[in-house]
């Protein structure tokens, strides 16, 4: 229940274990997920932030993906993530 804010990398990591665990709550995973939308405060770090998160997806299946600089997240985050995932 604390924020991660060490880096992106690990800021990005801990968002997506979240999404995870809430994906595994449903009874799906990330093959499930058709479409994400990043939420991040500087585009400056979105290669960073892409190469965490293209780990947990396979790259013949990764679901469509919009990315957006915002000027604040809740908290000041660094990154936010939605997902919409199917059965």
């Amino acid at each position: 229940m604390e924020l991660v804010l060490d880096d992106i990398e690990t800021e990005t990591k801990q968002v997506m274990e979240n999404l995870k665990a809430v994906l595994i709550a449903a009874g799906m995973t990330f093959e499930n997920v058709v479409k994400t939308t990043i939420f991040i405060a500087d585009m400056n770090d979105f290669a960073k932030i892409n190469s965490v998160y293209g780990t947990y997806f396979n790259e013949e299946t990764a679901p469509a993906r919009e990315t957006v600089q915002v000027a604040c997240l809740p908290k000041n985050v660094n990154i936010e993530i939605s997902m919409i995932a199917i059965q």
